[in-house]
């Protein structure tokens, strides 16, 4: 049986004096080996690409973390430099697709920077260096020489009952690795606060007029999927959603050579 494809927009790294259009392995692990999906990564062409037509060709979208920060100006904001690093590609490749896939009712799971791009693309703000903030704690990565940080850091985020992704991962505290400097600041009002943190800090949202699948979680699900359960819930969801998605879209192809035999 074949699985589903979904769409990860890259972003643009330059390595070796070379521009290139890349994702990072964990989230396509996870969405490969817990989700059970495919994966097409949509290079950070823009405006250069119909991103109806990339849709019309897959059955969900994942839309990743990165080491680069939404640009200001698409919030409302002048930008500094304590704001970047930027990725203006992806922006404008990411933000139409999201708005794109959620209007499509095409199941949506935004992370980390993800999180970030769905609340600006649907009239949120962001908050750069939410540490420096009275009452917030350092969310980022801390200084360490170890490589696998990620897989051991644990911080305590609170799932709100009845929310949509209690029903997948279960309702109050679970423990998460959240590693970011930004966070949501106004959330956008298409937008409902699924999960915080101890300090307040915005760790979860979904889209509250969606037709299908659409959360974003601002922690790294995909660093645990395969070992840590609500972690894995999360992606086991995705990967339904996706299924359902895939599916409907097969019978309703197959519908009119149906009626045509008749």
């Amino acid at each position: 049986m074949t699985k589903p494809i979904i769409a990860i927009p890259a972003d643009i790294r330059v390595l070796d004096g070379a521009t290139w259009h890349a994702a990072q392995q964990q989230y396509i692990q996870a969405a490969s080996n817990v989700a059970g999906l495919m994966v097409m990564i949509v290079p950070a062409m823009g405006d250069a690409y119909d991103l109806d037509a990339i849709l019309d060709r897959v059955d969900g979208v994942l839309v990743s973390g990165s080491a680069s920060n939404v640009h200001p100006s698409l919030y409302g904001k002048e930008a500094t430099e304590a704001d970047g690093p930027f990725d203006p590609a992806r922006d404008a490749t990411s933000l139409p697709l999201i708005r794109r896939a959620i209007d499509r009712a095409i199941p949506l799971l935004a992370i980390c920077r993800g999180i970030q791009e769905l609340n600006v693309a649907l009239g949120g703000s962001l908050a750069s260096e939410i540490q420096e903030q009275p009452g917030i704690w350092d969310h980022r990565k801390p200084t360490t020489p170890e490589r696998d940080a990620m897989y051991v850091i644990r911080q305590s985020v609170f799932v709100k009952e009845g929310s949509c992704i209690a029903r997948y991962i279960g309702p109050g505290e679970v423990q998460v690795n959240s590693l970011h400097r930004q966070a949501i600041a106004t959330t956008a009002p298409r937008l409902q606060v699924e999960a915080t943190a101890e300090d307040g800090t915005i760790e979860a949202v979904s889209v509250i007029d969606a037709k299908a699948f659409a959360v974003g979680v601002q922690w790294h699900p995909e660093y645990w999927a395969e070992t840590d359960l609500p972690s894995r819930r999360l992606f086991e969801a995705f990967g339904d959603a996706v299924r359902d998605y895939a599916a409907g879209k097969a019978a309703a192809t197959r519908a009119p050579l149906k009626q045509s035999a008749l």
